[in-house]
């Protein structure tokens, strides 16, 4: 016979392991995974990065197939047509002395000229798509070296101590006394001028290589302290001092327990850094410090369309407002991926 619970209290039933349970049952990764995919603002910022990444990796299909143009190629002479009419690309100015030409504007036709041209009478449009190939490779790629030398440095400057300690944290403090821009600068202004011979390996001053070499190298320093700082306090955990007095060479031990507990932190880096990156590469590219002419990044669009400012603003206005998106969305994102991989840690390059 059921007996009834006592002054009419329901009991709780047992349904398995609550949430509680579940989120200590899995292990670290899918509970960082876990966290992120509950991040609405970074999931919609992974999502405009997805279709700007593949935007421009589809640049050759829409200037080839759809508008037909080569960007990277004066086009003086050109002609489209628009509402049945014929009209130049580059029509000669009307405006003051009517001295120079007058790029066409934007025709608002996904197939020809959509942003317009510029003084080259290059389509815009398929620039821009261009351009981010360019910035995206130069932003992912100095961001990849900028966080391998910076894991490099700050473990064994962290770990080893002593003079390896000294002469590496002299070494940083040392890049970190020059302003970044100004030593990009002078790193560019330096290595643009001149060509780069290591045996076989010849670099010239237009190869994208030399823009990721310096943005990769200038923001090491950024990196290295607080992973140094990290390292520094892993260096007297527990775990580590049992396995440095049961003899286990050092390299199982930055192997096998420094730098798991480290890359966490570079996680959190990557969209920062990219970010920041990005940044620097469109400032350098402005300057003509870093892709070269012919070729494109939203950086040298900007300074193309510098002098069509008042008559054809998109020229300009077009990559900024992209450039704008894709670090507003990895700042957005780099938050999200601090707040799962590192929710206590308060990390700004």
């Amino acid at each position: 016979m059921a007996t009834e619970p006592a002054f009419g209290l329901a009991l709780p039933t047992s349904t398995g392991h609550d949430e509680q349970t579940d989120a200590r049952a899995r292990g670290p990764w899918a509970q960082a995974l876990h966290r992120f995919s509950r991040n609405g603002s970074a999931l919609i910022a992974a999502l405009v990065l997805i279709v700007v990444i593949v935007a421009s990796l589809l640049a050759p299909v829409y200037a080839i197939w759809i508008a037909g143009v080569d960007p990277f190629s004066s086009n003086l002479e050109s002609e489209i047509t628009l509402g049945g009419e014929r009209l130049p690309v580059l029509a000669p100015s009307t405006e003051g002395l009517g001295i120079g030409v007058m790029p066409i504007g934007p025709t608002w036709q996904f197939n020809a000229y959509f942003l317009g041209a510029d003084e080259q009478g290059r389509d815009v449009m398929a620039r821009l798509l261009y351009g981010g190939r360019a910035t995206l490779l130069i932003g992912s790629l100095s961001t990849a070296i900028t966080l391998v030398l910076a894991a490099f440095v700050g473990i064994c400057a962290g770990f080893f101590g002593g003079w390896i300690d000294r002469i590496l944290s002299r070494v940083l403090d040392i890049l970190w006394a020059f302003p970044v821009y100004l030593f990009a600068i002078c790193l560019s202004i330096v290595l643009l001028n001149s060509r780069i011979e290591l045996g076989p390996i010849v670099i010239d001053s237009s190869s994208l290589i030399i823009p990721i070499m310096i943005i990769g190298v200038i923001y090491v320093p950024y990196v290295a302290r607080p992973i140094r700082g990290q390292v520094l306090a892993l260096r007297k955990s527990d775990f580590v001092m049992a396995a440095i007095g049961l003899g286990v060479p050092p390299h199982r031990i930055l192997i096998r327990d420094i730098l798991p507990n480290v890359l966490t932190t570079l996680i959190v880096f990557v969209p920062l850094m990219m970010a920041l990156n990005i940044a620097t590469e469109t400032a350098l590219s402005f300057l003509s410090l870093g892709v070269q002419s012919p070729g494109a990044s939203w950086g040298t669009i900007i300074r193309d369309g510098q002098s069509l400012l008042y008559s054809r603003p998109w020229v300009s206005t077009a990559p900024g407002l992209v450039i704008i998106v894709t670090i507003v969305a990895l700042n957005i994102l780099g938050d999200g991926v601090r707040d799962a991989f590192d929710p206590r840690a308060k990390l700004r390059p």
